[in-house]
């Protein structure tokens, strides 16, 4: 059944609210192609294309009954992904839906499960991307959690149970908004990769997902032939924090208008460290680095567990990694280990000792202790590892080692010779084990790289690696 035919059988298609509509903004003009007739199920399921790309994409119907969901809707969703994963396309899911549905008792739970088991069936093998366009309760909250990637327009909202159920409960006072609008979702929850103020806005990002995850190009250092001067965008000061962003601009390939291809996930929250896709070389990489100007570029409990996430996507999805590193270390403090940094810690040096995609690590001025391991050092086994002139990597600054290592010494010198004696010992420490000639001698940095070869050194070593693809699910971490 095509587009022609769906728009003379739904009668309420020039709803705004409608799957048709939505799903014709989302999707190429003409390629849409119903997997079923149309029903009162409050789902539309279908065959269509972005940008020339086939895909497949459900869309609840917000104009029955706010689009609850029963078996029969669940069944549509499932008949979607497991298209997906048979035709090896991205599944796209368009969601404004109160969840299951109440009259249908345990039949509609019954499908909402199913179709949670469909999602992590094919979690890992094909890409799933949800946008939220409407109110998305319940299941229809628990489905796109599910999914690799969720987009979530101004006027979507993600809760699991709603204010007057809250109120009734647990007496706490909250609106909708207040309670699952983008605000919360982008900067408290994390639960929203990408926000937009409109549901067009949002459609739009979906389309730039699935055209970098669905087609993902290949490597040609050719087109990094031309020097690209990156140091420029550091700060001269080496302890001056900075944002990265600049930096990654310049490292990833421009589009076709001149703008970054970067597609930043998760933004707002854990900004200490930026995630991203975008593409290198032409072809689709993901990109995880430290963000000075947040909390001086340091590992947390909250940055490690996102970008734990984004490198499994990465790895199940077959994306490969571009690491960025500028660590002082990991954040101290109590609430860091109360808050479990040892355990979301732990999940970021799985996820980069798991990962058998070609991953390659830049350090731009420091990596210190444990953070240096945890950002895709060699011993997790990076594929190749580069550095510039002037970066540090040791177990911790020079400064800070040398008050612990020489601390009776530094307490018994004169006061008027400290300073020099403190500039000789950080000079010493730093050439024994702090600057990257020793990292070198010790094969876990491969070479030492002007910064405006950066670009062609990280595409041939990428283009060299042979592609592989992990075997393993991406668990909302």
């Amino acid at each position: 059944m095509t587009v022609d035919d769906l728009e003379g059988s739904v009668a309420v298609a020039a709803d705004a609210r409608s799957p048709l509509v939505r799903l014709g903004h989302l999707l190429d003009p003409g390629s849409i192609v119903a997997l079923h007739p149309p029903d009162d199920s409050g789902v539309l399921a279908v065959a269509g294309a972005v940008g020339g790309l086939p895909v497949y994409a459900y869309c609840t119907d917000a104009t029955r009954i706010a689009g609850a969901l029963g078996a029969r809707g669940a069944d549509h969703i499932v008949a979607a992904i497991e298209a997906g994963v048979r035709d090896g396309r991205p599944v796209l899911g368009v969601w404004h839906s109160g969840g299951a549905r109440l009259a249908d008792g345990v039949s509609s739970m019954h499908g909402m499960a199913r179709m949670f088991a469909a999602m992590t069936a094919a979690s890992g093998r094909v890409p799933q991307l949800s946008v939220i366009v409407g109110p998305a309760a319940g299941a229809a909250a628990y489905g796109p959690a599910l999914t690799d990637v969720v987009v979530l327009a101004g006027t979507g909202r993600m809760l699991i149970t709603g204010p007057d159920v809250i109120r009734s409960v647990t007496g706490e006072q909250v609106d909708l908004v207040t309670l699952g609008g983008p605000e919360v979702h982008s900067r408290t929850s994390g639960v929203a990769h990408v926000v937009t103020a409109t549901e067009a806005e949002a459609f739009a990002v979906i389309q730039r997902l699935t055209a970098l995850l669905g087609d993902p190009g290949t490597i040609d250092p050719a087109l990094t032939a031309t020097p690209t001067d990156l140091l420029a965008l550091l700060p001269e000061r080496p302890r001056r924090a900075y944002d990265v962003h600049p930096l990654l601009t310049a490292l990833l390939d421009d589009l076709p208008d001149g703008g970054s291809s970067l597609v930043e996930l998760q933004p707002r929250w854990a900004r200490n460290i930026v995630v991203g896709l975008g593409r290198f070389a032409g072809r689709a990489v993901g990109v995880v680095a430290n963000n000075p100007v947040r909390k001086g570029g340091c590992l947390d409990s909250l940055s490690a567990e996102k970008a734990s996430r984004f490198v499994r996507m990465c790895d199940a999805l077959g994306v490969p990694l571009v690491v960025v590193v500028d660590v002082p270390g990991y954040l101290p403090g109590v609430d860091q280990e109360w808050g479990g940094v040892i355990r979301r810690g732990a999940k970021l040096l799985h996820a980069f000792a798991e990962a058998v995609v070609p991953r390659v690590t830049l350090v731009t001025r420091k990596a210190y202790g444990g953070a240096y391991i945890a950002m895709n050092s060699r011993g997790l086994g990076a594929t190749a590892v580069f550095a510039w002139p002037q970066a540090e990597i040791a177990v911790m600054g020079a400064e800070a080692a040398v008050e612990v290592l020489h601390r009776k010494r530094l307490a018994s010198t004169d006061p008027a010779d400290l300073p020099a004696l403190r500039t000789h010992l950080i000079a010493e420490q730093t050439r024994t084990v702090g600057g990257v000639d020793r990292a070198v001698e010790l094969g876990i940095v491969d070479a030492v790289i002007n910064p405006s070869d950066t670009r062609r050194a990280l595409a041939e070593a990428l283009a060299t690696a042979a592609p592989r693809r992990g075997t393993h699910t991406n668990i909302p971490l």
